[in-house]
């Protein structure tokens, strides 16, 4: 152990005593030896250098200014090639529009479907009822504008009376079928009338509603199925369709006069461009009351 002097009697004491005990001085300890360490902070790591950002941010404006450009120029390209098409086309449709103008219109002599019917067996009171006709009236137009692809139609429809006169056939609306009335009225599972065909049978429905309406309402529904086109006569037995798609199709058509009726039923063949449906007269067929 270490001694030290009490520095009032100067009696020898230990280092640890808290006071002399010669006389009873108190005595001080050292103070403690302080030892300084200088603690030098490692530096950090941020893992992303922020000088980077800056051409990233330049680069990535250089691309958004390509890209702007580049779809400009896409789309300047496209606008280029739609107008040569478009010019293109007009070119190329001038010459065949030329070659419509000049060539004549498809002429289709339709034969009359008149038959002999046979009459009917007559009811117990069986007023012949009055059958309205449609007064919607289509004009023909024969100067008209066609296009290339489309066809127009016009009907001339005649009938020929008992005593042979020639007339036309007002007021009376003419359809173009997708199949032959015979077969529509077949599949329909009706019953010939009085041992007449379909189309005649069906002529009979409309001269005669009151007796045969079951035989007419039928009929009509199932041909309304297969209507593709339709056009009323005028005054002077023509009725004009317009853009009609070409192809194979079926002229319908009936009028009645009193006692009497006509049905045409006929396959036709319409072509692009113009097309003249010369309906040959039909007898009609006259019904004995």
């Amino acid at each position: 152990m270490s001694l030290i002097h009490c520095p009032e009697c100067g009696n020898e004491v230990s280092t640890e005593a808290v006071a002399c005990p010669n006389c009873g001085r108190p005595l001080a300890a050292p103070a403690p030896t302080i030892q300084r360490r200088v603690i030098v902070a490692e530096p950090r790591d941020d893992g992303f250098p922020k000088w980077v950002i800056a051409p990233i941010a330049i680069l990535g404006i250089v691309v958004i200014f390509l890209l702007i450009a580049i779809t400009r120029n896409n789309e300047d390209e496209a606008n280029r090639t739609v107008n040569v098409n478009l010019a293109t086309q007009r070119r190329t449709a001038e010459p065949r529009d030329a070659a419509r103008d000049t060539s004549p219109p498809n002429r289709i002599d339709v034969p009359s479907s008149s038959t002999t019917v046979n009459p009917p067996a007559p009811p117990p009171s069986a007023p012949a009822p009055s059958y309205p006709s449609s007064t919607t009236t289509v004009p023909p137009s024969s100067a008209q504008t066609v296009p290339v692809d489309r066809a127009s139609v016009v009907i001339d429809a005649k009938i020929a009376t008992g005593a042979g006169a020639i007339q036309s056939v007002k007021n009376e609306k003419f359809y173009l079928l997708d199949k032959d009335l015979d077969a529509i009225l077949a599949d329909a599972d009706l019953e010939p009338i009085e041992g007449n065909s379909l189309a005649d049978s069906f002529g009979l429905a409309v001269l005669y509603p009151d007796r045969y309406g079951d035989f007419r309402r039928d009929a009509l529904a199932a041909i309304s199925k297969h209507i593709k086109y339709n056009a009323t006569t005028g005054g002077d037995g023509r009725a004009a369709i317009k853009n009609v798609e070409p192809d194979s199709y079926y002229l319908f058509g009936i009028t009645k006069a009193k006692n009497a009726f006509a049905v045409w039923s006929a396959p036709v063949s319409i072509t692009a461009g113009e097309n003249k449906l010369n309906l040959q007269p039909a007898r009609l067929n006259e019904i004995a009351n």
